[in-house]
């Protein structure tokens, strides 16, 4: 029988256990007991790269990702843009990002020494200030709209955070919201600050039967 090994913990600063553990070659990040992600099902977020990326300038795009994970949006994101590219990754918990660089390598950790990336050792609401416009804004920093990691991201989810990711947009900039359930009244006030709202189904992996995740997708005119 393999056995599951922890390999690291912390604790979130709302003071929840966040563990990482290796089963089987596979890797798991849990929060409380719950399964945020897990290197067996990262579909979603190369999907929701893949949205955030369809119409790029063909130069010197400009992109800022909230939320580290295990770097499966970021390699994609890597994939699609050119050379020149500057991607802004925004990761609060610096253990994340030591953890993808300790323990995460064979995964996509050697991604964060790539030269087009910059790792900000920040809240991303900090990066949404206004100071810098971006192509594409891809936010995965909590489960859903209704917080499980942080209480403090339900401020990038109601409409003073709505308005903040739009002013940090370039025209005809894209936004792309992960969640891990479909979210009515969410998509409802994106529709009410965006030009376009789109409420995209993703799996899990490739071969999933269901769309188990939502990406919320907004447009900035």
């Amino acid at each position: 029988m393999k056995i599951t090994r922890t390999l690291a913990s912390c604790h979130t600063p709302d003071g929840a256990l966040l563990v990482l553990q290796e089963h089987d070659g596979q890797h798991y990040l849990k929060i409380g007991g719950v399964q945020l992600m897990s290197t067996t099902a990262s579909a979603s977020e190369q999907t929701m790269a893949e949205l955030a990326c369809s119409d790029m300038p063909a130069a010197k795009p400009r992109i800022l990702i909230g939320g580290l994970g295990f770097g499966f949006t970021l390699r994609r994101v890597l994939e699609l843009c050119p050379a020149d590219a500057i991607i802004d990754v925004a990761e609060l918990l610096q253990e994340i990002i030591d953890w993808n660089r300790e323990h995460l390598q064979a995964v996509n950790g050697l991604l964060l020494d790539d030269p087009r990336v910059e790792i900000h050792r920040r809240d991303v609401h900090e990066l949404l200030d206004g100071k810098q416009r971006y192509h594409a804004i891809l936010l995965d920093v909590d489960n859903s709209p209704d917080p499980l990691v942080q209480k403090g991201n339900a401020r990038l989810y109601n409409r003073g955070g709505l308005q903040r990711v739009k002013a940090a947009l370039q025209p005809q900039g894209r936004v792309v919201y992960w969640s891990a359930n479909r979210d009515k009244h969410f998509a409802e006030a994106l529709g009410r600050v965006f030009k376009q709202v789109e409420s995209v189904g993703a799996k899990a992996y490739p071969q999933a039967k269901k769309f188990t995740h939502t990406l919320f997708v907004a447009d900035r005119e």
